[in-house]
């Protein structure tokens, strides 16, 4: 026998010498996609708008995004980004907010926010590092320097560090985005210098980033918000 293992084609041979960390566990989904709803309650309303103070600026931002669009749910992306930049995460509040202004459900919300990698589902730190994983960084051992990385940032209180399933900028692979910042391609041998320019505030990795997401790859969302 040829080493194959039984009922192993010879692309899954090639693609499994290409991508040592294929049979670990993928990223897990955005926190609360698998928790089992309260059957026993009613689902909530569509907030009053009267009951739900929504700061002015948020509103402005909000109401804007739904003037481009014929139907008002176009607006859900760029609407819940605001509410996240406002608050942090998408709390219980900031979809509330989203939903008075809006006129859709805080249901019809979490069921975006807990389908999209680039909505927070809980507080986190102010600052992040996204390393992608999606299948063109993870043919380049992405999870190796995402573990490189996690293991170095592991004191950093302030600072998020995981798996983002894709960042679309494969010419770039393995990379990352970190606060907004798109750099790569990375190795094991950077997660130091990483995390020592976090710490310090300084820039990370001077010359081998770009700014927000590459326009040319894959545009933006309304309003300007790159992917994270």
């Amino acid at each position: 026998m040829n080493g194959a293992r039984p009922h192993e084609s010879g692309a899954e041979r090639r693609l499994g010498s290409a991508t040592p960390d294929r049979q670990e566990a993928r990223p897990a989904f955005a926190k609360g996609w698998d928790e089992p709803a309260d059957l026993s309650k009613p689902p909530a309303p569509v907030p009053e708008p009267a009951d739900i103070e929504v700061p002015a600026e948020l509103r402005a931002e909000i109401e804007a995004h739904m003037a481009r669009y014929p139907d008002i749910r176009s607006a859900t992306l760029p609407a819940l980004f605001a509410a996240q930049r406002l608050h942090g995460w998408c709390s219980p509040q900031a979809l509330e907010q989203v939903a008075a202004v809006m006129g859709v459900t805080p249901a019809y919300l979490e069921s975006i926010t807990t389908f999209y990698d680039m909505y927070r589902n809980e507080p986190v730190g102010s600052r992040y590092v996204y390393v992608c994983t999606g299948v063109a960084c993870s043919l380049r051992r992405a999870r190796t320097v995402y573990k490189a990385i996690a293991a170095a940032g592991a004191e950093l209180d302030d600072v998020e560090i995981r798996e983002f399933e894709c960042l679309g900028a494969c010419d770039m692979a393995p990379m990352a985005s970190i606060d907004g910042r798109y750099v790569g391609p990375l190795g094991t041998e950077d997660a130091e210098q990483i995390v020592d320019a976090i710490r310090a505030g300084r820039e990370v990795l001077p010359g081998r980033g770009l700014e927000g997401m590459p326009e040319a790859a894959a545009g933006r969302w309304s309003g300007g918000d790159p992917i994270p």
